[in-house]
């Protein structure tokens, strides 16, 4: 198998221009990210449906994400990484702006899973992309960029998508098609096709079949779950423990934002230091403060405490997600990258719905103590999983190395 002809960097610190172009797309991807944030209060103060049915409504935008994750990678590996990239953001365009004019609940409901299955097809294949044009040692500090990227972008739009909502929601929606539209032009004129090419006569493997029988890349999707299970409570759990403490709402909103501005402004101080560790166990290390930070709920009350938790579980985001595309390329076979890489972002699908469901129901049943606890221990064994698995992982990246 030989790989497709791509810029190599000149020099150890030097990104190719692709690179860049996938770094922009990010930026203003997530720039113009206003429907989903917005998508429920839309739904019940401008077409007046039940907050249970604009609930439903946009959980069927992340039942459309699941399914697009694994797809997207299908896709990268089988028509092309830029094919697939064209697809999820013209694609997006046009179903944001059939939602935003949909009045029919058939319609709606389809269109919002639409939304969901092509606004997240490029995941896979931008992180495939990165791996093809990249050598191993370079990786990290890309991820980490373009991690970087996302959550300035998103900080951004949070902020104005508030101003805009109240000039009217359906601006939301065509601002967030443009923007779509804008990331596609970016690949359509400044990435090339990155796929690599197979040898002369040989057939496209299969992917199920591979997966299945890949135990070191199943135990690796597993813990993914277990980490998406814990990074979620941030979203569902967090916010009804701070309440039943009596701080009001704006006090979670406060504390989720910092959550951003770590984000912003450590990631680009730390992610070429964090290229330097063995990067499995800098995943496992990372995946355990995510848990700890969690856990400092347990013996926390006041607004400050959850401050200091969000902190530190973010600081753990910081090192899983420099590391964790390109764990996750190093052990994928080279004809089967996107396929990997998009079964590995259904697996953090998967933890975003089972995280909610039960954080939330542990917080019902056992209090806040005694889930934070749980969420803590979670953290343990997952390191303890991942730090186990790191030999394996090295040995699989050795192998995969010596046949690119």
């Amino acid at each position: 198998m030989s790989a497709a002809s791509v810029t190599e960097p000149s020099a150890p610190q030097a990104l190719p221009r692709a690179f860049w172009a996938l770094w922009v797309c990010q930026l203003v991807n997530r720039l113009g990210s206003f429907v989903q944030p917005f998508l429920v209060l839309y739904l019940t103060q401008d077409r007046h449906l039940s907050a249970g049915t604009a609930g439903a409504v946009a959980a069927s935008v992340g039942a459309g994400s699941v399914v697009s994750q694994v797809a997207g990678g299908w896709l990268a590996d089988r028509v092309g990484r830029r094919a697939t990239m064209l697809l999820c953001f013209f694609g997006t365009a046009v179903a944001l702006i059939l939602l935003g004019s949909a009045r029919s609940m058939p319609m709606i409901w389809a269109t919002a899973f639409g939304v969901g299955l092509l606004g997240d097809l490029f995941r896979a294949a931008v992180s495939a992309t990165v791996a093809d044009l990249l050598q191993p040692a370079e990786r990290v500090r890309a991820y980490g960029l373009l991690f970087w990227a996302i959550n300035l972008g998103f900080s951004i739009s949070t902020v104005s998508a508030g101003v805009l909502a109240s000039i009217g929601y359906g601006l939301l929606f065509w601002l967030n098609a443009a923007t779509s539209v804008i990331a596609g032009i970016v690949i359509w004129t400044m990435v090339p096709e990155s796929r690599p090419q197979l040898d002369e006569g040989a057939k496209r493997r299969p992917l199920l079949p591979v997966v299945l029988r890949d135990r070191i890349f199943l135990t690796m999707v597993l813990i993914q779950v277990g980490y998406a299970t814990i990074y979620f409570q941030g979203y569902s759990t967090l916010p009804l423990a701070m309440a039943h403490d009596g701080l009001p709402t704006s006090w979670y909103g406060t504390v989720m934002a910092l959550n951003g501005v770590v984000i912003v402004l450590l990631q680009p101080l730390v992610v070429k230091r964090l290229a330097k560790y063995d990067r499995p166990r800098l995943m496992a290390v990372s995946m355990l403060i995510v848990g700890l930070g969690f856990g400092i709920g347990a013996v926390v009350h006041e607004w400050w405490g959850y401050a200091l938790s969000v902190v530190v579980w973010t600081i753990g985001e910081i090192g899983f997600a420099a590391v964790i595309g390109a764990v996750f390329a190093d052990v994928a076979p080279i004809d089967l990258r996107g396929g990997y890489l998009g079964t590995a972002g259904m697996a953090f699908g998967l933890g975003a719905v089972i995280g909610p469901l039960a954080g939330t129901n542990s917080l019902e049943a056992f209090g806040a103590t005694a889930t934070w606890i749980g969420v803590a221990v979670l953290g343990v064994v997952i390191f303890i999983g991942q730090y186990a698995l790191s030999p394996a992982i090295q040995v699989r990246t050795a192998e995969n190395a010596a046949t690119a």
